[in-house]
């Protein structure tokens, strides 16, 4: 049934004959299924960390560690790399050069293909505040909007469901095509951007320079009983960044649902604004321990 689901997905039609791609399946759910689907449509298909064994999964491969995806694209010469995770709900692709377009460009591709066809709903496509302003601004350019949630699969497809959304997804690669599927589903998202490269007879590497993205530093500060975000001298701070940066810039500040840390972001049009403002920040917050 969810082979049936996932060619569904891909044009009647349309093969991946001629192209080789390696899929990274993470030791985990998708070792079967993922090269089936791709040699179903005709690829040539590369298969590496395809042998689960109960220890193995995510262990240095997969969508959380992308350098053997990398490595063996490379050495393959392969048009494109597919790098899962254990339970196939992320994707990272890598491009013919070994180069790896986070999850906000492949947001950006399938929500520009879904657009030209008429299929995208809700207006634009759902994301998280960890999503990079460059993808907001080719939306905007696109006449899409680009609405955030906070950090988490589950409230992107909140959102989606309450507004109306197919396509929402994260950063890191958790990508949501509520036309097919109910989550994320990491082959879904890939076979969307395939058949990009397919159409329009264009490698990874070109199609996936939609945007430049911000500059983004982020540092972690662990916190202990005392919540400095609470103190006036470090909202002031956090309120005078906001207003220096204005509309080239924005920052993030929240704590971790997972650890004791304090997570302190900027985005800003060139790197060296973006680590000036988190280390003001930082330095404020530290002073407020």
């Amino acid at each position: 049934r969810y082979i049936e689901i996932v060619k569904a997905a891909f044009p009647k039609g349309m093969t991946l004959e001629g192209m080789k791609i390696v899929v990274d399946c993470a030791n985990g759910a998708a070792y079967r299924v993922a090269p089936a689907i791709l040699f179903e449509l005709g690829a040539e298909v590369i298969a590496i960390n395809a042998s689960p064994n109960g220890f193995n999964i995510n262990k240095e491969c997969g969508s959380l560690h992308p350098a053997s995806l990398k490595r063996a694209v490379l050495e393959a010469g392969a048009d494109a790399g597919i790098a899962l995770d254990g339970d196939a709900d992320r994707v990272i692709m890598c491009d013919e050069r070994g180069d790896i377009p986070d999850g906000d460009m492949m947001i950006a591709m399938i929500a520009g293909k879904m657009h030209r066809e008429g299929r995208l709903r809700g207006g634009g496509a759902v994301t998280t505040v960890m999503s990079n302003m460059g993808l907001s601004k080719y939306m905007e350019g696109l006449g899409l909007t680009c609405p955030r949630t906070a950090v988490g699969d589950r409230y992107v497809v909140e959102t989606m469901r309450e507004c109306g959304y197919n396509l929402g997804g994260e950063q890191s690669g958790h990508i949501v095509l509520s036309d097919y599927s109910c989550t994320g589903d990491g082959l879904l998202a890939a076979l969307q951007v395939l058949e990009i490269m397919k159409t329009e007879n264009q490698p990874l590497s070109r199609l996936s320079k939609l945007f430049t993205p911000y500059p983004q530093i982020l540092k972690n500060i662990r916190f202990g009983a005392k919540n400095p975000l609470e103190e006036p001298a470090v909202r002031e701070e956090i309120m005078a960044a906001e207003e220096k940066l204005g509309e080239k810039g924005r920052v993030l500040i929240r704590k971790s649902g997972t650890e004791p840390l304090i997570r302190v972001m900027a985005e800003a049009e060139n790197v060296d604004r973006a680590e000036e403002t988190v280390n003001l920040l930082c330095a404020a917050i530290e002073r407020a321990l």
